[in-house]
């Protein structure tokens, strides 16, 4: 077998040489991390992030978020749903354009989100404690320009 079929066979057959699965891997072992420190405000990581985006650059439309969170408008439909259900956020109809959906943090969104921001804090500074300050800038930095990056064509 020629040096190039091993090392081609290597990533077949190796699931820890994924880029994909050791990037999920962490993923949901550090959402595990951010939503039992957020439990006690009652929100989970994801809706922590969505209310974060909204309390830090205001009303936006429902594309727009997703656009911001990665995700596609269903999903965040989705993950919005139940923060409009508990009144911390509002969904109108766009004023200039009908199809759209606007996003508005209600004033229980805003309390609910400044109670759950001192977790998050203590979540966050012992990630960072415990990953380094410098590694978790770089992380997030790595993450920043995967999501930017454009891919080519798995074909």
């Amino acid at each position: 077998m020629t040096r190039a079929a091993v090392g081609a066979s290597n990533f077949v057959d190796d699931p820890a040489r994924c880029n994909c699965n050791q990037v999920r891997r962490a993923a949901r072992r550090l959402s595990r991390y951010y939503d039992l420190a957020l439990a006690p405000s009652g929100l989970k990581a994801t809706q922590y992030s969505l209310l974060s985006y909204l309390v830090t650059s205001g009303p936006m439309t429902m594309a727009r978020l997703a656009k911001l969170m990665s995700m596609d408008r269903a999903t965040t439909g989705h993950n919005l749903r139940p923060l409009v259900r508990d009144g911390f956020v509002e969904i109108s109809v766009g004023e200039t354009d009908r199809r759209e959906r606007i996003v508005t943090v209600t004033k229980l969104g805003h309390r609910t989100h400044t109670r759950a921001l001192a977790a998050w804090r203590r979540a966050q500074t012992a990630f960072e404690k415990a990953v380094g300050e410098r590694e978790a800038s770089d992380l997030r930095d790595l993450m920043n320009r995967i999501v930017d990056l454009p891919l080519p064509d798995p074909e």
